[in-house]
């Protein structure tokens, strides 16, 4: 299966304003270095994240750490870059 290169909402019909701020959540295995390797990663995108920007949420049972980043978006190719590193990464199990 081969995954789609092109978009498929186009650039043009984006529901979202650029600039604006805009939360992602990012699900992984606890880790001590999740927290601080995720910003690292945000950091790459958007170099004017704060770590005010940052909650953490551990799971109930504690596997899992639950972040929410909310990151200053300015394009949508800056937002596809982020997800995709976010995705790709191997500490990473899911990005909503």
């Amino acid at each position: 299966m081969t995954t789609p290169t092109t978009p498929i909402i186009p650039p043009e019909d984006s529901l979202i304003v650029y600039p604006s701020d805009f939360p992602i959540k990012i699900m992984g295995p606890t880790h001590d270095a999740f927290a601080e390797t995720i910003v690292g990663v945000v950091v790459q995108h958007d170099p004017t994240f704060h770590i005010d920007k940052l909650e953490v949420r551990p799971s109930a049972k504690g596997n899992y750490t639950g972040l929410t980043v909310t990151v200053k978006a300015t394009s949508r190719e800056q937002l596809d870059n982020l997800y995709s590193a976010l995705s790709t990464h191997p500490m990473v199990k899911m990005v909503l």
